[in-house]
């Protein structure tokens, strides 16, 4: 492994406890009631439409969703440190229905259960969650919506 193999590793699994640091701290609140149906959530969390660009500032900002972690994304190049330790995201939307992406954000364990991703708009079956966050999801329901949003826009 090259030196610059080492560093870009390193970074990543810094960006990995950092995720686990930021996420504990932007904790939204309780979270609107769905319903899973054959491992997707068919319907949307809000009765507002997920605006894109908002959707990219929850995907990019290591206080929310801090997604860029653990994926690349190709039209992102602009920011730094893409992660390495989930797939990357580009083609996405041609790859899953908005429903199976929302049921991956919500909780990917539902559809992958090893999985290391965090569930997004979850609040029960967790474990070790810190004292004051206990009942709170990562996201809102509306950032989840406008997650989603940008994701549809990820085409090959």
């Amino acid at each position: 492994m090259t030196k610059k193999e080492k560093t870009m590793k390193s970074l990543g699994l810094i960006g990995l406890f950092i995720t686990s640091l930021t996420i504990s701290s932007a904790f939204a609140g309780n979270t609107n009631s769905f319903k899973i149906v054959d491992d997707t959530i068919p319907k949307p969390l809000t009765a507002v439409a997920g605006d894109a660009k908002a959707g990219q500032t929850v995907f990019t900002n290591r206080k929310l969703g801090n997604c860029l972690a653990c994926h690349q994304v190709t039209r992102l190049n602009e920011e730094l440190f893409h992660g390495e330790i989930g797939p990357s995201l580009d083609g996405v939307a041609d790859r899953y229905s908005q429903a199976e992406l929302r049921m991956l954000v919500v909780n990917a364990k539902q559809i992958f259960p090893e999985t290391i991703m965090p569930a997004f708009y979850r609040t029960e079956g967790l474990h070790r969650v810190l004292k004051g966050f206990d009942g709170k999801t990562v996201l809102k329901a509306q950032q989840v919506e406008d997650l989603l949003s940008f994701l549809a826009e990820l085409k090959e």
